[in-house]
């Protein structure tokens, strides 16, 4: 059984992982469970249990004469841009920052008003 749980945990992380690919687009759960190479009965149970963990959403839609669910998720990979303006890029003691020290983010003023501005 250890075994079975190990390989339904390694096809939930690939799912989640094709659906975030999938970027705002999302995924059809036909196509998801075709990329995985596994049943429609074990796609459907992959998404209801990614969707019961809060890590996709699901929406009905209807494919090709079909009722299917088209896959989403809110945990987007972050995309360079959006720290461009950070002032950590451009600071003098970037260098000298870290956890504990003199200089840390979890004390930085910059840091923390561009974090509550964005």
């Amino acid at each position: 059984m250890g075994s079975r749980s190990s390989n339904r945990s390694d096809l939930e992380r690939r799912a989640l992982e094709i659906i975030i690919n999938s970027r705002e687009k999302g995924i059809l759960q036909s196509e998801l469970w075709r990329d995985l190479n596994a049943s429609s009965r074990e796609g459907s149970r992959i998404s209801i249990k990614l969707e019961k963990k809060g890590l996709i959403k699901r929406r009905r839609e209807l494919a090709n004469g079909r009722w299917t669910y088209r896959l989403f998720t809110d945990r987007m990979p972050p995309r360079i841009d959006s720290i461009f303006d950070s002032p950590c890029v451009r600071c003098d003691d970037f260098y000298r920052c870290g956890y504990g020290g003199a200089v840390s983010p979890n004390k930085c003023v910059k840091l923390m008003r561009w974090i509550l501005k964005n």
